[in-house]
């Protein structure tokens, strides 16, 4: 294929999500995160395949990402876990279930349902155990379950919470006290219900470093597109971002490559151009230290990325314009890609902009 293509392998989905189920007890229920197109691929089509392996719940970060889910014929159940005020309309019309994470949303969402006189409309209690981000601290979830508990517009299917620090093992005892924290919380919350709401608050790297903290359902983002915070050689990575040479440069000793010379020739050299650039995702970050595959070979990144393009070393490689470039995949996957600039996987994978063509494979 002689252009720009980000491979979506829908088989490699399959397997990750059946490598992370298999860590689970028979009855806890599996929800997908998708949010950010499915974490830079393709959210509808990664959702499509979820729900044909039975996926029980999906997870997006605002509702407009739901909208489209559901526009697109999703039936399963979603949890919108950053939703606005500016959305409660919509989140009526296409059956969202919103997060309860703040006074501000939870005051303007109850009006909102009393108003239209809507009854026992889903959500879920989102709790803050120490992440500090959103959700209600230990007092304020006392107030606020005071607001909801005798509501009946209000049915709440789970309390939940996200933990900090589960890739990092030496993080162990700040995990352990969000999780038992979490049980004291949701314990007193659920004294004050007459129905028993689910539990979540397992992550990828929780599910697989804290089995503690399964619940009644866990949350995998990352690990269902093949990473677990850290490499992982159970799972196998979704996503292949390949190119091509668009034209090689021979250039002199001497000669400076690309914007601010940033990069000298101490040699004659071939240096080929990729059609790919920081508006695609590709920071320029990635000017110095990083490295894609051509034939088979190491290229370093030479000069600064541009917009458009990248330019590479391609000096003792037997190569042709149109040759392909890979820029990660299974082997020299987003991880090591990241890592080579001192970011992480999701950085990388969710950066990767819509004029970069999606293929399922």
């Amino acid at each position: 294929m002689k252009k720009t293509v980000l491979e979506i392998d829908l088989k490699a989905l399959e397997h990750n999500f059946n490598v992370i189920s298999s860590k689970l007890r028979p009855k806890t229920k599996f929800m997908a995160v998708v949010k950010a197109n499915g974490y830079g691929s393709n959210d509808i089509e990664i959702a499509k395949k979820l729900e044909s392996l039975s996926i029980d719940y999906f997870a997006v970060a605002f509702s407009s990402e739901g909208v489209s889910l559901r526009k697109a014929g999703i039936e399963t159940p979603i949890l919108v876990l950053l939703p606005q005020v500016e959305s409660f309309t919509e989140i009526i019309k296409y059956k969202l279930e919103p997060s309860l994470y703040s006074f501000y949303f939870l005051d303007n969402f109850l009006n909102f349902l009393v108003s239209k006189k809507i009854e026992k409309y889903p959500c879920h209690f989102k709790i803050n155990s120490g992440l500090n981000r959103v959700g209600f601290n230990e007092e304020e979830s006392q107030k606020a379950m005071a607001k909801i508990q005798n509501c009946e517009c209000i049915e709440l299917m789970s309390l939940y919470s996200h933990l900090a620090a589960t890739d990092d093992l030496q993080e162990s005892k700040f995990t352990l006290s969000q999780i038992n924290l979490f049980k004291k919380i949701s314990s007193n919350l659920i004294s004050k219900l007459s129905d028993k709401p689910m539990l979540h608050m397992s992550n990828t790297s929780g599910i697989f470093n804290f089995p503690e903290c399964e619940f009644d359902m866990v949350r995998s983002g990352i690990g269902l597109y093949g990473y677990n915070n850290h490499l992982n050689n159970e799972l196998v990575p979704v996503h292949t971002l390949k190119s091509i040479i668009s034209q090689i440069v021979e250039a002199q000793k001497g000669d400076s490559i690309g914007y601010n010379r940033a990069f000298i020739c101490e040699e004659k050299m071939k240096i080929g151009i990729i059609p790919l650039g920081h508006a695609d995702g590709v920071s320029r970050g990635f000017s110095k230290n990083a490295y894609v595959i051509v034939n088979g070979n190491k290229c370093r990144i030479i000069g600064n990325i541009c917009m458009d393009v990248f330019m590479v070393n391609l000096n003792d490689i037997d190569v042709v314009e149109g040759d392909q470039v890979v820029i990660f995949d299974k082997e020299n996957n987003a991880e090591s890609f990241a890592l080579s600039v001192g970011t992480i996987s999701y950085e990388i994978l969710t950066n990767l902009s819509e004029r970069i063509e999606r293929v399922i494979v």
